[in-house]
C-alpha cells in the first residue's frame, strides 16, 4: 500500500492498514523517541503510546501528497514525547550548571564529519534530558527558541541557555574523542 492507501485504510479503522503502517514506520518513530529519551525501554513505551495517538487522530490528518503522512506522524510522535517530558518535569529539574563554561570553542566541521554518526548520536543521548530536548528541537526539528519555549512551557532564555550548554558539552566530548584517537 502507498501512503494514501494506508491513510485511508487507517482512517476507516482497517487493522490490516494499521499493521502495515506500524511495520513501515515503527523503526523511524522509535529513532525519534530514542533521540529525545535516550532510554530504549522508555522510547519503546512511548512508541506504542504514539501509535495509539496516531491511530486515534487520523480524522485530524489532511493528505497533502507523498511524504505528508510521515511528516504528520513524526510531529505527533514528537508531541507525545514532549508531553511525557513535560509531565515528568525534566526541563525544570535542577542540573548543576555552575561548572558550565561561559564560552566554548566550536569543533571544526571536518572534525565532526570524521566522527561516526553512531558515536555522535551516543554523545547526544548522554546529554541531560533538558539539554538533549532543546538541542534536538533546535538542531534537528529546526524550531526557534520562541517555538521551543512554547512547546516545552519554558521561557526563551531557558531554551537558549540549554542549547548553549548542550553545544558546550558536545564540543567537549568531540575534543575528548580526538584525544583518545
Amino acid at each position: 500500500m502507498n501512503e494514501f492507501e494506508l491513510t485511508e485504510g487507517c482512517r476507516q479503522g482497517d487493522n490490516h492498514a494499521r499493521r502495515l503502517l506500524y511495520e513501515q514506520y515503527a523503526g523511524r518513530m522509535l529513532v525519534i523517541c530514542m533521540r529525545y529519551l535516550g532510554d530504549r525501554e522508555a522510547a519503546q513505551d512511548l512508541l506504542h503510546d504514539g501509535f495509539i495517538k496516531i491511530f486515534d487522530s487520523f480524522d485530524k490528518f489532511t493528505w497533502r501528497g507523498e511524504g505528508s503522512l510521515r511528516a504528520w506522524m513524526e510531529r505527533v510522535m514528537i508531541n507525545v514525547v514532549l508531553q511525557q517530558l513535560r509531565k515528568n518535569d525534566v526541563l525544570q529539574q535542577a542540573t548543576n550548571l555552575d561548572d558550565s563554561p561561559q564560552l566554548y570553542e566550536e569543533p571544526d566541521v571536518l572534525e565532526i564529519e570524521a566522527i561516526p554518526q553512531k558515536v555522535l548520536m551516543q554523545f547526544i543521548s548522554e546529554l541531560p534530558e533538558g539539554y538533549r530536548t532543546v538541542f534536538n528541537l533546535y538542531t534537528i526539528e529546526e524550531k526557534s527558541h520562541k517555538e521551543i519555549a512554547f512547546l516545552l512551557g519554558i521561557n526563551e532564555k531557558s531554551s537558549a541557555s540549554q542549547l548553549f550548554r548542550a553545544k558546550s558539552a558536545l564540543a567537549k566530548r568531540v575534543k575528548e574523542y580526538f584525544k583518545q584517537q
